[in-house]
């Protein structure tokens, strides 16, 4: 089932109307939507559904489905809305835009850190990224070149590119963990101006500065070859 997927083109969108195209057992599937789906690292957006009458419905995460698609799953023992119900569809707003602005972060450590990226999340109030290296680095120097990343003010955009671009130059593919999805026949670059590019389909801020300033928490010895970097909210 597809779903409009409003994020895609506005991150900055934080409820929309929307029709109910599909109930499964507690996921709501939408024929549009503001709701990010867990994938990459980041969280499934959690928020309501309001009906007509002034009734709402929790969301607690928003995920992807192989078969039933994009899906609101509601918290446990609630009625769905049926199928053909108009919801106005909003998300928590203070959580998904600590989200972006840590998904934005973590593409700046990429660019500070140039090893190969095997895995990494994102929460509220941290991220972390596991870089295929087997030494350690300078917390205190990444720490301050993050900084100056973020309060040099770099916007932030994103652009689509052919998969056969893609295939061309698959040095712009970071992860080592997940690879970029190939078929639709396009992939979307996010581009960090002057600082990185890479292939990503999360969410972000549209300027660096409105990140805050970070610290890197501990540096962690994950294997011979793998160290996880954690990056915190200074406030």
């Amino acid at each position: 089932m597809q779903t409009d997927e409003l994020f895609r083109d506005n991150a900055y969108l934080r409820e929309c109307t929307a029709t109910v195209i599909a109930v499964i057992d507690r996921a709501v599937v939408l024929d549009r939507t503001v709701f990010y789906p867990e994938g990459g690292g980041q969280p499934g957006d959690r928020g309501t559904l309001r009906v007509a009458d002034g009734g709402t419905f929790e969301v607690v995460t928003t995920r992807k489905d192989p078969a039933a698609g994009l899906c609101h799953v509601l918290a446990d023992g609630a009625n769905a809305p049926p199928v053909g119900t108009q919801v106005t569809a909003t998300i928590d707003w203070d959580v998904r835009h600590r989200h972006m602005r840590m998904h934005t972060c973590l593409h700046l450590l990429c660019a500070l850190i140039p090893f190969p990226v095997t895995g990494g999340s994102i929460a509220a109030d941290r991220g972390r990224l596991d870089f295929d290296m087997g030494e350690g680095i300078d917390r205190e120097a990444v720490e301050a070149a993050l900084n100056r990343f973020i309060t040099a003010d770099h916007a932030v955009g994103a652009r689509l590119i052919t998969d056969d671009e893609l295939r061309a130059n698959m040095a712009l593919v970071r992860t080592m963990s997940v690879a970029p999805p190939l078929g639709s026949g396009h992939v979307r670059l996010v581009d960090v101006e002057g600082v990185d590019l890479q292939p990503c389909g999360g969410t972000h801020v549209a300027r660096t500065g409105e990140i805050g300033r970070v610290r890197i928490g501990k540096v962690e010895n994950k294997g011979k070859h793998n160290r996880r970097v954690n990056v915190l909210f200074d406030a």
